[in-house]
């Protein structure tokens, strides 16, 4: 809880001179009747009404507390708050061409993929992270972003056939590029993700590789799949079969891109095999990154209004009833 205007709270100190003059005036009150010696009324029984005698003064001073917290606006905390974290920029690019339903890794090697995207995401909570599709052509799935929960429902929704097939690596990696060039992070990373060889595209892996290393962009290739040949799950009429395709990865070409911009490649045969660049990303400097987050603020004096009015009420009531004084 927080107030919007605090100054009125210094309000609250005009009441201690208050209950002083209240003390004092019950204090100098004269008896309305007076007699010689008061000892015969000494054991007298003493009437509920003198219990109830300083309730209404009571009721007065919360009804006044409660005025003043309401005129200081009491707010629940939500506001914009900026904080320094630490943290890099990260941008994940994801082979998405038909190839990638392949089924040496499982349950595929997009699912697989994705699932190791996902754990990688939880577990770099301070970074600046975004996601590049490309196949045939490269698109932006999601920008540079530190809102992971949206990060990781749009790496849910990542599958083949969004965009024209086919494998254009130097396309992903300058589409990537344009999402980091000017990023202010001393680190700066492309991951990416592929099962193939390049065979389409306008700009060539090599070249897109000299454009990561003038902007000071590492790129950590992975090569998705075992050796040998892969199950490709192939429609045939209203079913499914399985044929067994090559796999193609050109890795020479991985390994050239990796070493250009001062990374490293893997090869993933399994979904364990893909964990290995984490540690490899945990080693590169971090810088600090300005995060400001959002949230809602909400006026909070309906409470404080609402029992500032039952004391009123109540100390009315007393006063008019059982504590009526007669003139």
């Amino acid at each position: 809880m927080v107030f919007a205007n605090i100054g009125y709270l210094f309000l609250l100190i005009l009441l201690i001179p208050y209950i002083v003059w209240y003390i004092m005036k019950r204090k100098n009150n004269e008896a309305t009747l007076q007699i010689s010696d008061a000892r015969v009324y000494a054991h007298a029984p003493k009437s509920y009404k003198n219990y109830l005698l300083h309730v209404p003064f009571v009721l007065r001073i919360i009804a006044l507390i409660l005025v003043i917290l309401i005129l200081a606006r009491p707010q629940t905390t939500n506001n914009w708050q900026q904080s320094e974290i630490e943290g890099i920029d990260i941008m994940l690019a994801i082979d998405v061409s038909t190839s990638m339903l392949a089924e040496d890794l499982r349950p595929n090697r997009l699912e697989a993929a994705k699932e190791v995207a996902a754990e990688f995401v939880n577990g770099r909570p301070n970074d600046n992270i975004g996601i590049t599709l490309f196949a045939g052509e490269s698109f932006t799935q999601c920008p540079l972003t530190v809102d992971h929960a949206v990060l990781l429902n749009l790496i849910k929704d990542v599958k083949c056939g969004l965009i024209e097939d086919g494998t254009a690596v130097g396309m992903g990696i300058a589409n990537a590029i344009t999402r980091l060039k000017d990023s202010k992070a001393k680190s700066k990373v492309i991951i990416l993700l592929t099962d193939g060889t390049n065979n389409r595209g306008d700009i060539s892996p090599l070249t897109a590789a000299e454009m990561a290393k003038s902007f000071g962009i590492r790129v950590y290739t992975i090569g998705v799949g075992t050796n040998g040949t892969a199950p490709y799950p192939y429609p045939v009429g209203g079913s499914v079969q399985y044929i067994n395709i090559p796999v193609e990865i050109d890795e020479k070409t991985l390994t050239q891109i990796a070493g250009i911009t001062e990374g490293n490649y893997f090869r993933a045969t399994s979904n364990s095999k893909l964990k290995e660049v984490y540690e490899e990303i945990d080693k590169l400097e971090k810088t600090k990154l300005n995060v400001k987050q959002y949230s809602k603020r909400q006026e909070e004096f309906q409470w404080f209004a609402l029992a500032a009015f039952l004391c009123v009420l109540f100390e009315i009531l007393l006063r008019n009833s059982v504590l009526k004084k007669i003139p």
